[in-house]
C-alpha cells in the first residue's frame, strides 16, 4: 500500500509567487487609472480627482516596496497572501466610496481577490477576505460620496437597485469562491497524485536496474580479476622453489580469493545472462505467481487459475505494472473476507487478469469516482491478520490505475454480479501484442578467468 504523506505537495501548491500578486495590481492600478482619467476627462464627469488618485497611489507604493523588498521569485505564505488580498479589497472600497458606493457598476470587482483567494489560498482564508468584502459592501451601500454624472453633478440610483447590486455581490462571491475553490483544489490534488505517481514509478525502476547494475559490474570486473589470477599462477610458479613458507600461504590465500570473487561475479552475471527469462521476461502465470506470494502468510484464501488459447504470453518485466496489480491484490485481500480468486486469461487477442475477492465490494462512489486521486473506502478500524490498517490517503488505486494503463491496458472496477454475493471485481486487459512486447530477453556475458590475456578483448564500455 501506498505510505506516503502529502503535505509537502500541498503546501506547495497553494504558496504563490509574489510576483504574480505584483502584476495583477499593476493590471488593476492600470484599470483603475484609466477609468478614473477616462471619466474625469473623457466625459467630463466631475470626480474628486486628488483623493482617487490617492487611493490608486497606495497600491502603486504597496507594489514598489514589494518589489524592492522581495525577489521576483519569493513564494508568500497563506497569512501574506490574505492580507495583500484584503488591502486589494480595502483599497477597491476606498475607490468606490470616492465614485458613488454601489451605485458604481465596478463595485462588481469585489469578486476578483476572493476569486484569487479561492483558487490559492485555503477556505478559511477565502471566507475571511468573502465577509470582509460583503461587510465592506454593507458599509458601501449606506455610506458614500454621490455618484457623479451630467446634469447637477450627482445621480441617486433607488435604493432596490442598490439592494439588488449588494445581494449581486453577496451571492457572486459565495458562489464564485466555492466554485473556484473546488475546480482548483481538484486540479491541486490530481497534480499531487500524479507527482506521487512519478515517486514510485521512480523508485520501483530504481529497484529493478539493481540486477542489471548487479551483471554489467560483474562484466567490468572480470576482466581486471582474470588478470589478477594469471598474475597469481605466475608468482607461483617461478617463487614455489626458494619461496618461504609464508609467502606460498600468501599466494595460496590470494588464489583462494580470486577463486571467491570468481563464484560471486559467476552468480552476478547470471541474473543477465540466460536466467534473464526469469527475471526480465515473465510469462503471465509467472507474473501472477509473484504478486501473490507475499500475500499466502495473510490468512485469505487465493484461488489462482490460469488458462488460454494458445502458447502462454510473456512480457517484459515492468515495475511500474508489478506495482500497480500488486496494490489491487493488496487491496484485494485487505477488504476480502475469507477468500481472493485471480483468474488470468489469454486469447490469440487479448490478455487478461481478473482479481475478486469476498468482501464489501465497491461503494456507489468508488464506482462512480473510480480511479480519482483521495477517494478511498479505508477507515481506520479495518484490520488485517489482526492488526490495524489504518486510514488510507486515497492514492493507491489512483496510482495503480495510473501505472496499469500506462502499459496500455484498460482497468476497469465493477462488484460481484448476483442476489447474495457480494464483493468487488478489478479487470486487467491488454492487447496480446502490447502485453507481449519487448520479450526479448538480453544477452549475458559469462566470467572465464582462464583465457590467456593476449586472447582476451577489451571489456565493451
Amino acid at each position: 500500500m501506498i505510505d506516503m504523506s502529502t503535505n509537502g505537495f500541498v503546501r506547495d501548491a497553494r504558496h504563490l509567487r509574489l510576483d504574480t500578486f505584483v502584476r495583477l495590481r499593476w493590471l488593476a492600478i492600470t484599470g483603475q487609472s484609466a477609468a478614473v482619467v477616462g471619466a474625469q476627462f473623457g466625459l467630463g464627469l466631475p470626480l474628486p480627482f486628488g483623493w482617487c488618485f490617492l487611493v490608486i497611489a497606495a497600491s502603486s507604493w504597496l507594489n514598489l516596496a514589494l518589489r524592492i523588498r522581495f525577489p521576483a521569485s519569493y513564494r508568500l505564505s497563506d497569512d501574506s497572501a490574505a492580507l495583500l488580498l484584503a488591502f486589494d479589497i480595502i483599497q477597491l472600497a476606498a475607490l468606490l466610496f470616492l465614485t458613488g458606493g454601489l451605485q458604481n457598476p465596478f463595485s462588481l470587482l469585489f469578486l476578483a481577490p476572493v476569486l484569487i483567494s479561492a483558487t490559492a489560498l485555503p477556505p478559511e482564508r477565502t471566507l475571511a477576505l468573502g465577509l470582509l468584502a460583503v461587510g465592506l459592501a454593507t458599509m458601501l451601500a449606506l455610506i458614500h460620496r454621490p455618484l457623479p454624472w451630467f446634469a447637477d453633478g450627482r445621480l441617486e440610483l433607488p435604493f432596490l437597485y442598490v439592494s439588488g447590486v449588494w445581494t449581486a455581490i453577496l451571492l457572486g462571491t459565495a458562489f464564485t469562491g466555492v466554485y473556484a475553490w473546488k475546480v482548483s483544489e481538484e486540479t491541486r490534488q490530481l497534480a499531487q497524485a500524479l507527482a506521487a505517481t512519478e515517486l514510485v514509478l521512480a523508485r520501483e525502476q530504481h529497484l529493478s536496474q539493481l540486477d542489471g547494475l548487479a551483471a554489467a559490474a560483474a562484466h567490468e570486473l572480470g576482466t581486471p580479476l582474470g588478470t589478477i589470477m594469471l598474475v597469481t599462477k605466475e608468482l607461483t610458479r617461478q617463487l614455489a622453489p626458494t619461496a618461504s613458507p609464508a609467502v606460498k600461504d600468501d599466494l595460496d590465500l590470494l588464489r583462494d580469493q580470486v577463486d571467491r570473487c570468481r563464484g560471486i561475479l559467476s552468480k552476478l552475471t547470471s541474473l543477465d545472462g540466460d536466467e534473464a527469462g526469469i527475471l526480465q521476461t515473465v510469462t503471465l502465470s509467472h507474473l501472477v505467481e509473484e504478486l501473490v506470494a507475499p500475500q499466502r502468510a495473510m490468512g485469505i484464501a487465493l484461488d489462482v487459475t490460469s488458462r488460454g488459447d494458445g502458447i502462454e504470453p510473456a512480457c517484459r518485466r515492468n515495475p511500474g505494472v508489478l506495482f500497480g496489480l500488486a496494490n489491487i491484490v493488496d487491496n484485494a485481500v485487505d477488504f476480502a473476507t475469507s477468500r481472493v480468486v485471480i483468474e488470468a486469461r489469454w486469447t490469440a487477442e487479448r490478455v487478461s487478469l481478473e482479481i475478486s475477492d469476498d468482501g464489501p465490494g465497491f461503494s456507489s462512489e468508488i464506482l462512480l469516482r473510480a480511479g480519482e486521486p483521495y477517494v478511498t473506502t479505508r477507515s481506520p478500524d479495518k484490520t488485517r491478520g489482526g492488526n490495524s490498517v489504518g486510514a488510507g490517503l486515497g492514492l493507491g488505486l489512483f496510482i495503480a490505475k495510473t501505472l496499469i494503463e500506462r502499459s496500455g491496458a484498460q482497468l476497469t472496477l465493477s462488484n460481484v454480479s448476483g442476489h447474495q454475493a457480494t464483493g468487488a471485481v478489478v479487470r486487467v486487459s491488454w492487447a496480446r501484442h502490447i502485453f507481449e512486447r519487448d520479450t526479448l530477453p538480453r544477452r549475458g556475458t559469462e566470467f572465464n578467468a582462464e583465457v590467456p590475456l593476449t586472447e582476451r578483448s577489451p571489456a565493451p564500455i
